[in-house]
């Protein structure tokens, strides 16, 4: 008895070995190739890519799934078309009586529910089904420390704003937010009064999602400037509580420095920021405990103007205020660093903010030297943390110019 299942991803190698197994499959059963002939193409059923499921036919499966149409006059096809949508065909993977494809991943703007060929002589051919559109799939969101009645932006896909279904979004404590814009791939929204700690969900027609970022996330602080401070240590850095702050004290990088010169500091701002955990009366411990796989770096970042430098986020071990000092783990590669350089990545030289922003670095890009090249990362080494700014300028021999605000600095799980 045939199955009817949901289609699950499969690998490039199961595609090839499917496309073959299908092709001979039905070459051994019929010698009349009708192709060119200008028939009309022809769906028997539709099935998933493995070979050891080949009995589990499909009805229906989700936007950017891969599938294997089976049939007959199939070689002369050059379009196929769910609902309003045009799929992407490869020579390679059309036989007479197979093609491998994958659903187009754009939302369709009529449902017909139908797969339509269409042939190289202008032939087409029916074949009922039906695709399924994801629910909400969220990725990340621009501030996770928004206050309540300002506007933030959650970053994610298949964010559907049905009018018969309004997107919602809720946030921890089941407090809706007021959804201000929706695209495919991004929601406006305002953060609600009595917003918890906690994921976010977002509704649609299609079903519900929680990310996996909390809101106002409370875990694994190292620094807030406020009560977890940089005192004890050389260079704490320079320290503002004024209009610009996001919730209290915050970190100023701040001022003109040359290309990859090593610059520690200047009057009226500075370039670095140290936590010495041992001076700082911090308990005798690392940041973290594990694999650094399953962990990120979060802060939060307003950026008013960045050309040059590249912050260098250095760790070290716990008792950094005795020989070698925190600053010489700077110059030294005590440990690995990471590094980030967003003027240089987004191809401009130039950064800013609109605001404050939350910034994630996966804890495996901790791996550079003092030099930005390869280091592997000491994971028992990680109990005091430096911010320096040092690095190319956008322009070569150029000076490095900076202004950028740090808060809430913490590791957290993936």
């Amino acid at each position: 008895m045939k199955q009817i299942i949901h289609l699950t991803p499969v690998s490039f190698m199961i595609l090839l070995i499917a496309a073959f197994s299908a092709g001979l499959l039905f070459y051994g059963c019929e010698d009349d190739d009708s192709s060119g002939s200008g028939a009309i193409p022809q769906v028997r059923y539709v099935r998933v890519t493995d070979p050891h499921s080949s009995d589990s036919l499909l009805t229906h499966a989700f936007m950017g799934n891969t599938i294997a149409l089976i049939g007959e006059n199939l070689a002369d096809v050059t379009q196929v078309w769910f609902n309003d949508q045009p799929a992407l065909l490869n020579t390679s993977f059309i036989t007479e009586t197979s093609i491998i494809l994958t659903i187009p991943n754009e939302i369709p703007g009529t449902v017909t529910n139908e797969i339509r060929l269409i042939t190289r002589n202008g032939q087409e051919g029916i074949h009922p089904f039906g695709v399924d559109v994801p629910p909400p799939f969220l990725i990340s969101i621009l501030n996770e420390q928004a206050e309540p009645g300002e506007t933030t932006t959650i970053y994610g896909n298949f964010f559907i704003d049905d009018p018969g279904t309004p997107l919602q979004v809720l946030f921890p404590g089941l407090v809706a937010g007021e959804v201000l814009s929706v695209e495919l791939n991004k929601i406006e929204v305002k953060v609600p009064e009595g917003a918890g700690v906690g994921p976010i969900i977002v509704k649609s027609i299609y079903g519900a999602s929680r990310s996996s970022f909390y809101f106002h996330d409370d875990r694994g602080f190292i620094i807030d400037y406020d009560q977890l401070t940089t005192s004890g240590s050389w260079r704490g850095g320079t320290i503002r509580n004024d209009s610009y702050s996001l919730n209290g004290n915050y970190l100023v990088l701040k001022g003109e420095v040359g290309d990859n010169a090593g610059a520690e500091d200047y009057a009226g701002g500075g370039f670095v920021s140290e936590l010495w955990s041992d001076a700082n009366g911090r308990p005798e411990a690392n940041f973290f405990e594990g694999d650094p796989v399953g962990f990120q770096l979060k802060f939060e970042a307003n950026v008013i103007e960045w050309s040059g430098a590249y912050l260098n986020i250095c760790f070290g071990p716990w008792a950094s205020g005795v020989a070698p000092y925190q600053n010489q783990l700077y110059w030294g590669n005590v440990n690995a660093r990471a590094l980030w350089r967003p003027w240089e990545t987004n191809g401009t030289g130039s950064f800013k903010t609109d605001g404050w922003i939350t910034v994630t670095i996966p804890l495996t890009d901790v791996k550079y030297n003092s030099s930005f090249g390869a280091m592997e990362f000491d994971p028992s080494m990680a109990g005091s943390l430096t911010f320096w700014m040092k690095g190319p300028a956008a322009v070569k021999d150029g000076t490095c110019k900076m202004e950028v605000y740090i808060d809430n600095v913490r590791i957290v799980p993936m």
